[in-house]
């Protein structure tokens, strides 16, 4: 393994710098492209909170249909995610990710004419199908195109374009609010972020990685040489003979090499970063944070703007993630992440709780939504789809990558069907509280589990980091 910073950037402006100086910018594009697929996430997660108060009211949806509304698109999500394991080996990253732009076009126009809620529910169902492919393969295109010194922040803007996708949805929401038929141009506008992906991708390359296990060698080089053009630390040799001996290493390999004690530990750490990341209850604050502060006193429109805040957070704070990957490690950052949003669930507690603080302080609770959404914004929100892309080998990544999105769709099911109906059981203090308990439990499971990968190549932390101890930190 190389000496420690040695082939990474040392502060934000060495980053910038980097990125757009590998591949004579080919390699900005292409990451940027591929991340599309995180805005058609990100919108479709954050444009439903502003259209749901309409949409109850225009197709008379009771709270289950509501919830079914909301989560449906996260059982489509599940399954896409499982489909596109099989795919990304099968047809490429590329391609599956044209099919899925295709798909959430689809999609987004058949929710825009909907009749009735269970027109809508089928159609927010194929979107998933659309966003689960997109969130798995966008981090593993750009991790395999990515040089080790630049893959955090590379990757992590597959998580901008989602938190960006948020805000824009966030934005769009407060524009439509008093149009006729605004939940419908809500929804329809999607269908522009999928085409621009289906077609964009038409235009980047393979990844070399996939092009060496699908034995087309002279191609990755090619690839490799274009992609790391300008880079005066490559050595395209050397990458590519790393890349062939992990594909030799790992051959044809099957799904139940996920449970072989080498990859156990690592599939354990990817499962806890997906389930925890959810269980922490950010969906609750994505899809619901109209509802939240409607709950405070305001009314629907005020609501949809003060949610825009919540969107301008997000964004800023995943841009001071992406430029600090890579300089301060992924592993610093999550904890970080982590100790805040547990500090921001108690003020929300508390909040909720005390009727002399909802009456002389409302401000707290939209106070408590941004320091929440800022600390998972610099924590677990990238650093989960950064990780799962970097600490399985070649032979078990899609399939375990896989596994892994599939875990934090289901997660975020259970979050998403749930929180209306909890809310109502056990208050909405007593909510926030058990995520805030959560919280803490996956402090303590990552400070034990969680690994540092900045700075390695993809091979080193392949043979390096799969060993049934927290060692590596």
């Amino acid at each position: 393994m190389p000496a420690e910073g040695k082939n990474q950037d040392t502060s934000a402006t060495s980053f910038v710098g980097g990125m757009r100086e590998s591949g004579n910018g080919l390699l900005v594009r292409v990451s940027v492209i591929a991340a599309i697929g995180g805005l058609l996430f990100g919108y479709d997660t954050g444009v439903i909170s502003g259209a749901l108060l309409f949409i109850k009211d225009d197709l008379h949806a009771g709270t289950l249909e509501q919830q079914a509304i909301v989560s449906v698109l996260l059982i489509g999500a599940m399954i896409g995610a499982i489909a596109s394991g099989y795919l990304a080996d099968r047809i490429s990253r590329r391609w599956t990710k044209v099919l899925s732009g295709v798909v959430y076009v689809v999609g987004a126009l058949g929710c825009a004419f909907s009749v009735n809620a269970e027109m809508l529910i089928a159609f927010r169902f194929v979107l998933g199908l659309s966003v689960g492919t997109a969130s798995f393969v966008a981090p593993l295109y750009i991790s395999e195109v990515a040089p080790p010194k630049v893959r955090g922040g590379l990757v992590s803007f597959n998580q901008l374009a989602v938190t960006s996708g948020i805000l824009i949805a966030y934005v769009v929401d407060f524009l439509f609010k008093d149009v006729t038929d605004n939940w419908r141009w809500m929804l329809g506008l999607a269908a522009m972020p999928g085409a621009v992906l289906a077609v964009g991708m038409l235009t980047v390359p393979h990844t070399p990685r996939w092009l060496v296990s699908d034995g087309q060698r002279d191609r990755a080089r090619d690839t490799l040489e274009k992609l790391r053009a300008g880079d005066e630390d490559a050595d395209i040799d050397q990458e590519l003979e790393d890349i062939e001996e992990a594909n030799r290493r790992e051959g044809d390999t099957k799904v139940r090499e996920l449970l072989k004690p080498r990859i156990r530990p690592l599939l354990l750490v990817g499962l806890a970063l997906a389930v925890f990341q959810q269980f922490v209850g950010v969906n609750t604050v994505i899809y619901y944070a109209p509802t939240i502060l409607a709950d405070t006193g305001l009314t629907n429109s005020s609501s949809i703007t003060q949610t825009v805040f919540v969107g301008v957070t997000n964004v800023v704070f995943t841009v001071v993630a992406v430029l600090l990957l890579d300089k301060v490690g992924r592993r610093k950052l999550l904890l970080t992440g982590v100790a805040g949003l547990t500090v921001a669930l108690a003020v929300l507690t508390a909040y909720f709780w005390s009727s002399t603080l909802q009456q002389h302080a409302p401000y707290l609770a939209l106070g408590g939504l941004l320091l929440y959404i800022a600390a998972f914004a610099v924590g677990l929100g990238p650093v989960f789809w950064l990780m799962i892309a970097e600490i399985f080998p070649i032979g078990v990544r899609s399939a375990a990558m896989s596994v892994s999105t599939v875990a934090n769709w289901g997660a975020n099911f259970l979050v998403a069907a749930t929180f209306l109906t909890l809310s109502g059981a056990i208050t909405r203090q007593g909510t926030f509280l058990l995520y805030a308990g959560i919280a803490v439990v996956a402090f303590l499971v990552f400070a034990a589990r969680v690994p540092e990968t900045k700075g390695r190549s993809l091979e080193e932390i392949q043979a390096e980091v799969a060993d049934d101890s927290p060692a590596h930190h």
